[in-house]
């Protein structure tokens, strides 16, 4: 797998009563495929993975595999604090079909980079399909070095990309682009695109977040591609009220966007994670009409 270009991460469907919305999932994963995404991941933390029993990860996992079809490759989501509980959740993906998995150390009482070593190490050693390593302490209270980085680099084959979300992202990219020596794998940026712009121009090869018109990092990735700057940063200038307006903490208005797009049948969120308030929803209207006037944006859109 070439792990350059968009992977957006997709939120779960829920039913009002909390219940997985397959027919939504289907039509979000379906979305995904028919814009030419380089690859969807599943259960992230957008995908409130954190709140699904082991069931319905499965079921998850194996209607991403079979609504695919091959045509789009699915990264799954199997961070757990537990290495033994993570190599399951892995064995679990690859099992079920997946083309890669995603992980992320947690934190521990006593903070050590030798056992976030060992923790890669351990997974990738238990499987046989490719690792996503996700540098995110925003969710995980763990802060990776960049000599820690570079060592999974060099010292584990299985890792196949790093998912760079560790402020300030720019500086670590360019510091990890100058670092890799003997072997290098591809640097995907994320936390909603929120310096998107920035990242692509220290040197990121791609988006893998889970932004509500993906269409659009389609095309801010293609213009950073073609050396093309000035429209680079005209698109992300443009989209950037949205952009800073969905990441805001928690994932109700990234929910309450991709079912405005009629992707999802409801917005509803797994409590304890609060649904979107009268006023974020009438703001996020708003923000919408001002970057997309007159736009249908159930349709993919023309960035």
């Amino acid at each position: 797998m070439n792990y350059t270009g968009v992977f957006p991460i997709l939120a779960t469907p829920f039913n009002e009563d909390g219940s997985i919305d397959l027919d939504s999932f289907d039509r979000l994963v379906g979305f995904m495929g028919d814009l030419g995404v380089d690859g969807i991941t599943i259960l992230g933390v957008l995908g409130e993975s954190n709140r699904m029993l082991d069931k319905e990860r499965e079921s998850l996992i194996a209607r991403a595999v079979a609504v695919t079809k091959g045509r789009t490759r699915v990264i799954v989501g199997a961070s757990h604090p537990g290495t033994q509980a993570a190599i399951g959740l892995c064995r679990m993906a690859e099992d079920l079909g997946a083309d890669a998995v995603m992980i992320a150390p947690s934190a521990e009482p006593v903070p050590n980079e030798g056992r976030v070593f060992e923790y890669f190490q351990k997974v990738a050693a238990a499987v046989t399909i490719p690792i996503v390593a996700q540098d995110h302490p925003a969710s995980t209270q763990v802060h990776m070095s960049v000599p820690l980085l570079l060592r999974l680099i060099a010292e584990i084959p299985g890792i196949a990309c790093i998912k760079e979300e560790a402020p300030p992202t720019p500086v670590r990219i360019a510091a990890l682009k100058q670092g890799m020596q003997a072997r290098r794998v591809p640097l995907l940026t994320g936390l909603g695109a929120l310096y998107g712009f920035f990242d692509l121009m220290a040197g990121a090869d791609g988006f893998n977040t889970g932004f509500a018109f993906p269409e659009v990092l389609m095309a801010i990735e293609r213009a950073a591609r073609g050396g093309d700057q000035d429209e680079c940063y005209r698109l992300y200038a443009k989209y950037l009220p949205l952009i800073v307006f969905e990441q805001q903490p928690g994932v109700a208005v990234r929910k309450e966007l991709l079912r405005m797009r009629g992707l999802l049948r409801s917005a509803h969120v797994r409590h304890p994670g609060a649904a979107i308030g009268e006023t974020a929803a009438r703001q996020l209207r708003e923000i919408v009409e001002r970057v997309l006037p007159g736009v249908d944006i159930t349709r993919p859109i023309q960035a």
